[in-house]
């Protein structure tokens, strides 16, 4: 197999699609983040021409602790987490990472998701080659630091940690019903019986890494670095729609005013607001177009007596007026 070409789809990836389109649908609020992670993998995977010729082939980002080691190569430390074999594999990491996705940004917010995907991919890694550097002290050279490996699947083990972390619950894991804290480990034996080639340790280094992580974050108060980077960051990123947000949620001042609570009636834009019907009218205008009312002080007197002279008229003398008033 050549695995710097571009790959087809055969159809586990339209149910991937299908199921993320359905997913997100029902959901409120879209969580951006998720949908980033889910397009960066997929993109990668099936390699169009737009982005062929500028990202590095399979080959090139196997992550390999003996290669990253000797060459201090960080393109396969950081990116082969991006990368998968074939396409179920694809497929099977990212409904995993839709499930656990949609829940950890909805509930912690994009910027600290973001912050806590980048946190929980760099130690899954190093901790990774950390334990495969540390097991050449007992012969495990051939099996473990000269191993190839690449996917997502260290990542979503750390958030599997973190997700289930403070939940009480059961769930089942591949047939067996065990508690959700515990459901990470169980995986990770059941995965390694029964699937043929899987890493062993890049799997386990992401269930450490999610417990590192949620051990530094209970001694550390207030937002990590990395969220304050990634807030910033997004912040920059929005700030041009919040700017043209802003500009259409102005108030439009038009001849005939607008409508709205207030405290003043005179606004430095040549405004003013009637104290009867909060319309606001042009400052030419001595007389709410709305009500009526008198633009002095004592506009309630003018609506007062307005409303008893048009209760004295006949109904068409007032309809004639309201047509003079109005019907021009």
């Amino acid at each position: 197999m050549e695995w710097g070409r571009r790959r087809v789809s055969r159809g586990m990836l339209s149910l991937l699609a299908l199921h993320t389109a359905n997913e997100y649908y029902r959901l409120g609020w879209k969580p951006p983040i998720t949908a980033g992670l889910l397009a960066a993998n997929t993109v990668i995977y099936l390699r169009p021409s737009f982005v062929d010729s500028v990202i590095p082939t399979l080959n090139e980002v196997w992550f390999n602790p003996h290669l990253i080691l000797k060459h201090k190569d960080l393109k396969r430390f950081l990116l082969s987490p991006f990368y998968h074999m074939d396409e179920a594999h694809l497929v099977y990491n990212m409904l995993s990472l839709l499930w656990k996705g949609i829940q950890l940004e909805t509930a912690m917010g994009s910027a600290e998701f973001a912050a806590m995907v980048a946190t929980l991919l760099g130690m899954s890694q190093g901790i990774t080659l950390l334990l495969a550097k540390s097991l050449l002290f007992f012969d495990y050279e051939k099996a473990y630091f000269s191993q190839f490996s690449v996917g997502f699947s260290g990542v979503l083990f750390a958030m599997k940690v973190v997700l289930n972390s403070q939940s009480a619950d059961y769930t089942s894991v591949h047939g067996l019903v065990v508690p959700s804290r515990h459901a990470a480990w169980v995986e990770l034996i059941l995965i390694q019986m029964f699937v043929p080639g899987v890493s062993f340790l890049g799997h386990l280094g992401g269930i450490l890494a999610g417990i590192l992580y949620l051990r530094l974050k209970n001694t550390y108060f207030g937002s990590d670095p990395v969220t304050i980077i990634f807030k910033g960051l997004a912040d920059a990123l929005s700030w041009p729609l919040r700017f043209a947000q802003g500009l259409f949620r102005r108030r439009r001042i038009s001849g005939r005013g607008t409508v709205g609570r207030g405290q003043t009636r005179r606004s430095s834009s040549g405004v003013w607001r009637c104290e009867a019907c909060t319309y606001d009218n042009h400052g030419v205008l001595s007389v709410c177009e709305m009500c009526g009312t008198a633009r002095d002080g004592n506009g309630s007197s003018f609506h007062q007596w307005s409303s008893r002279q048009s209760q004295e008229l006949p109904v068409d003398e007032l309809r004639r007026r309201r047509l003079e008033r109005f019907g021009s």
